[in-house]
C-alpha cells in the first residue's frame, strides 16, 4: 500500500528543510561558523525557522502517513497536510521578518502547525475508535 498524499507533503516539506538548510549554510559561510551562530539576529532566526521544521515535521508527517494507511478520509488528510505546509512557511517567514521577535505571520504560522498536529492526533483517535470501539 501506497500514502501518495502524505507522499507529495513530504516532499513538499524536504524542499523546504533544503531551503531553510541553504539559508543556515549562507551565515555559516559568511561568518565562518562551522557550529553555533554569530552575534547575527538574522542568522539566528535562519537557525530557528530550520530546528523549528526539523522538531515538527517528523511527528506530523508520520501522523499524516498512519491516517492515510488507516482510511481516514483523503480530503481530511490533505487539508490538514495543506494546513502544516501553510503553517511552517508562514513561521519561517515570520522568523526572517521578525529576525527571531515577534511578528504576525510567525505567530499564525505556529497556530497552524498546532492546529493540523491537533486535528490529525484527533483524526487518529476517532479512527481507532471507530475500528475498536
Amino acid at each position: 500500500m501506497i500514502v501518495p498524499i502524505t507522499g507529495v507533503f513530504a516532499a513538499v516539506i524536504g524542499i523546504l528543510l533544503l531551503v531553510l538548510s541553504a539559508v543556515v549554510v549562507k551565515y555559516r559561510l559568511k561568518y565562518g561558523k562551522g557550529m553555533g551562530i554569530a552575534e547575527d539576529l538574522d542568522f539566528e532566526a535562519a537557525v530557528r525557522a530550520h530546528g523549528n521544521l526539523v522538531e515538527y515535521a517528523p511527528l506530523t508527517l508520520l501522523m499524516l502517513g498512519i491516517a492515510e494507511l488507516n482510511g481516514v478520509s483523503n480530503g481530511f488528510i490533505y487539508w490538514v497536510g495543506m494546513a502544516f505546509v501553510v503553517g511552517r512557511i508562514l513561521h519561517a517567514w515570520g522568523m526572517f521578518q521578525g529576525q527571531g521577535g515577534p511578528h504576525k505571520a510567525r505567530t499564525v504560522g505556529i497556530l497552524l502547525t498546532w492546529a493540523a498536529i491537533l486535528v490529525i492526533a484527533v483524526l487518529l483517535l476517532l479512527n481507532v475508535f471507530q475500528a475498536y470501539g
